[in-house]
């Protein structure tokens, strides 16, 4: 059978649907992360604000509160980037991280001082550290550096340990914890009562396909290996084997002549699925744009990139990046690229973004 034509506007408008975007949904924001696999976590307002525009009835600080309850992970995953997972999603990225075995290259045994043979030890001592709670990765370094086999690491927490910190989160050894007096803490992520280890790179692979294709089909090959393999990721080869090994559970469509992955059970109704003229202001480096990456001419406008990657917050129309907006104090203005869309559909967006914030907000002219 030949592949399924679908058209980008319809494409988007399914991706939209799968997204929670249009419609919103009454979920958490726990189900939010794991509808999207992960999500961009760099400051809890922006973050609780991707969230809240995916949901009916946003509730703030929810975001803080499933991290504490242990619903939410939050570590380095995807290039390097702060992200939030369920535990159970965590283990399968954070194992496809792991996979690189960053640690054992000589640069880093040179540079850290550290052979793949200490390594053991040095997890070891980290989890100690950490054993009676949370502790700033400057407390960490001190505790660590006390002990003779570690001291030389002084110059490395003292200047810039986040590189050494990664490693250690990938191994599932530390997540971040919640914050103290405005700085950052880690904490042992075993003591997260979801948390059940890394999952074996060759059942999270295939795991982390599917995750991806269910939240950003319909999507190639080459996306995949943009979200799972840059920044210290999978090799091409391993993408190519899990891709084969979901076999029958991914179908191939034709996105207006090009080629794409969609799971087969979804095929039916991605073809049904019809365009979207769906207004939704969301945060910068809000996963709509991230998971496909700013480069894909189809979510953003190639003349729009540089703005888009630079953090501008996204005005977004049937799926597509079609301006940027701010918000000062109780107002909200939207700079359009081009045309711009009914007002009323504007206002209405601007009025749910409100119960996202928390505060009443109007919307105002186009400041160009």
């Amino acid at each position: 059978m030949p592949p399924e034509p679908v058209t980008w506007p319809q494409a988007l408008a399914w991706r939209m649907r799968r997204q929670l975007l249009d419609p919103v949904a009454d979920v958490s924001a726990t189900d939010v992360v794991r509808a999207l696999g992960a999500v961009a976590a760099q400051s809890d307002a922006t973050t609780e604000l991707a969230l809240g525009a995916r949901q009916l009835r946003p509730r703030p600080g929810e975001l803080v509160h499933a991290i504490s309850d242990g619903m939410l992970v939050r570590t380095f995953a995807f290039r390097g980037a702060v992200h939030v997972a369920t535990p159970e999603d965590a283990g399968v990225f954070l194992a496809l991280r792991a996979s690189s075995r960053m640690w054992e290259l000589p640069s880093w045994q040179t540079y850290y001082g550290l052979t793949p043979s200490d390594w053991p030890a040095f997890r070891q001592a980290v989890r100690d550290a950490l054993a009676d709670g949370p502790l700033t990765p400057d407390d960490l370094g001190e505790t660590l550096t006390a002990e003779p086999a570690f001291r030389h690491l002084q110059k490395v927490f003292a200047d810039n340990p986040w590189t050494l910190l990664k490693a250690l989160a990938w191994q599932g050894d530390l997540c971040f914890g919640p914050a103290r007096d405005g700085q950052a803490t880690l904490q042992r992520l075993d003591g997260n009562p979801g948390w059940s280890g890394l999952v074996e790179v060759d059942v999270a692979g295939p795991r982390a396909v599917e995750s991806y294709v269910r939240a950003y089909g319909p999507t190639t090959p080459a996306h995949l290996q943009y979200w799972l393999g840059e920044g210290l990721g999978v090799r091409r080869g391993h993408l190519r084997t899990w891709i084969a090994g979901l076999g029958e559970q991914l179908a191939s469509v034709e996105v207006e002549g090009e080629p794409a992955l969609v799971l087969r059970e979804d095929v039916e109704e991605l073809t049904a699925a019809g365009p979207s003229t769906t207004v939704r202001l969301l945060p910068r480096y809000d996963q709509w744009v991230l998971g496909p990456g700013t480069a894909d001419p189809h979510v953003v406008p190639v003349a729009q990139r540089a703005a888009i990657s630079r953090g501008a917050n996204l005005a977004v129309v049937g799926g597509v990046v079609r301006g940027t907006w701010s918000q000062s104090d109780d107002e909200v203005a939207v700079a359009w690229f081009e045309d711009a869309p009914a007002r009323a559909a504007v206002e209405r967006e601007v009025e749910r973004l409100s119960t996202v914030i928390g505060r009443p907000l109007r919307l105002v002219a186009d400041p160009r």
